[in-house]
């Protein structure tokens, strides 16, 4: 790669920076087992290699940032031990689109796919933002 320039370049803000690592074990989480409270959230992000001293609260914070962003959004109540009621989350669509984009390869899409489908794909793209947002 050359100097200077980024590696990040083309991948969706989701996963760059340094909530990448967290976001992408809340989406493999919530993605295996939903729904999930925080707290059930945070008890399996603590079993993952490499995120064995995360806190709670980095992942209450993130859970709640990636529901603004609308990658997770809730999916009811369940009752708790302590006889309250803890928020159940689930990914969204979005959520499982960010995660596929993430996985593959536009390369090798691009060069599987034919002409009528890519003009589709292309024809849906386009009708889905609008002039100055392509720009």
């Amino acid at each position: 790669m050359a100097k200077g320039k980024d590696k990040s370049r083309g991948r969706l803000s989701v996963f760059k920076g340094r909530e990448a690592r967290l976001n992408k074990a809340i989406f493999h989480i919530l993605a295996l087992r939903e729904p999930l409270a925080i707290y059930d959230v945070h008890k399996e992000v603590k079993v993952q290699r490499g995120f064995r001293y995360t806190c709670y609260a980095s992942v209450n914070k993130r859970v709640r940032l990636l529901e603004e962003s609308g990658y997770i959004r809730e999916a009811g109540f369940r009752k708790t031990k302590a006889a309250s009621k803890a928020i159940v989350y689930t990914l969204t669509e979005r959520a499982y689109l960010a995660i596929l984009f993430d996985s593959i390869n536009l390369e090798v899409l691009l060069a599987r796919i034919e002409d009528h489908m890519a003009s589709s794909i292309l024809a849906e793209i386009l009708d889905a933002i609008s002039p100055t947002d392509a720009l």
